[in-house]
């Protein structure tokens, strides 16, 4: 292997998460990542404290100096691991491999092919192997995707992903964003596209998982998105809500007014008339939100940047450059 990869593959071992035998896991790696006729280098990044792992990846690397291993000082979760792995990375072209087989290996030459004319290209576990609540579970995240931003991924859950470097350049991940990283990337104009491959058997699921995962999800979907549709434009959404608040607040008041000055109902010890001063207050203070942060991207709007240029045509002696 030379200095600098063709391709880099990451692999993350998480210390509270399920993985596969490492060695039959790297065996089936490496024959996939063998038929892209690519010079490649593995990257494995350990999050937390997993000896095991360790060992016999050192034995690994013994055999094969394709192999990197990177170890974090304790548990970091993903994100941090994956942005590890990034950095690390010689490769213009990068696929992420979870640390137990969630694809047929065979397959992930198709990921790196459709590079070709796109810039992220994502696994999609097409047919699905897993059970009837496991796929409810799925569509309805689907779902809420489609809703909240406007995208059609059909498996975002599937971690098998290549991209090219330059994508890495523009986004930032944190938190638990990096289960969102194609949307982040259609979001800032590149060609992401979901390309068929077949789920491994082993990775059959039939199983509820517990309700903090639900709630977390449910934030995390609430976060992309604000700050997908309203990063720049915080006004549309806290004036829009403040003004609903508001607008609820006055109509409520109008009405307390009529009723004590016209039918001479009185207002004392009707918890009703603080229900509307609240939604006064509120609603000016969420319009006040919106308001200061419109200053804030005025402000720095010189250096904010979401967008990337797919390539610049300019004509000169009638010439396309």
């Amino acid at each position: 292997m030379t200095d600098k990869a063709q391709l880099s593959a990451i692999v993350v071992y998480y210390e509270k998460y399920y993985y596969d035998d490492v060695e039959e896991l790297f065996h089936a790696y490496k024959n996939g990542l063998d038929k892209t006729n690519l010079d490649y280098e593995i990257i494995y990044v350990i999050d937390g404290e997993l000896p095991n792992v360790i060992d016999k990846l050192t034995g690994l690397s013994a055999a094969h100096p394709n192999i990197k291993i990177i170890k974090l000082g304790r548990w970091f979760g993903d994100a941090t691991a994956l942005e590890a792995g990034f950095d690390n990375a010689t490769g213009d072209i990068i696929i992420t491999l979870p640390s137990y087989q969630q694809v047929d290996a065979n397959d992930i030459p198709k990921l790196i092919d459709g590079l070709k004319d796109k810039d992220m290209t994502i696994g999609w576990r097409y047919p699905r192997l897993d059970g009837f609540l496991n796929n409810i579970q799925q569509r309805f995240f689907n779902f809420l995707i489609k809703l909240f931003v406007g995208t059609h991924f059909h498996d975002l859950k599937c971690n098998v992903r290549a991209f090219k470097r330059d994508v890495l350049n523009h986004i930032y991940m944190y938190g638990d964003q990096d289960r969102f990283l194609p949307l982040w990337a259609w979001r800032y104009g590149y060609k992401v596209e979901e390309i068929k491959v077949r789920q491994f058997k082993k990775d059959f699921r039939q199983a509820f998982y517990p309700l903090r995962n639900y709630i977390s999800r449910l934030l995390e979907l609430i976060s992309l998105f604000f700050l997908i549709k309203f990063t720049k434009k915080p006004i549309r959404f806290f004036g829009s809500s403040g003004l609903i608040v508001f607008s609820l607040g006055a109509l409520l008041g109008i009405y307390l007014f009529i009723q004590r000055v016209f039918m001479g109902v009185p207002l004392a010890d009707r918890p009703i008339v603080l229900v509307s001063i609240l939604l006064l207050v509120f609603g000016v203070l969420s319009f006040s939100i919106g308001l200061i942060g419109e200053l804030i991207i005025f402000t720095h709007a010189k250096d904010l940047k979401d967008y990337v240029i797919e390539k610049v045509i300019q004509y000169k002696n009638n010439k396309a450059s």
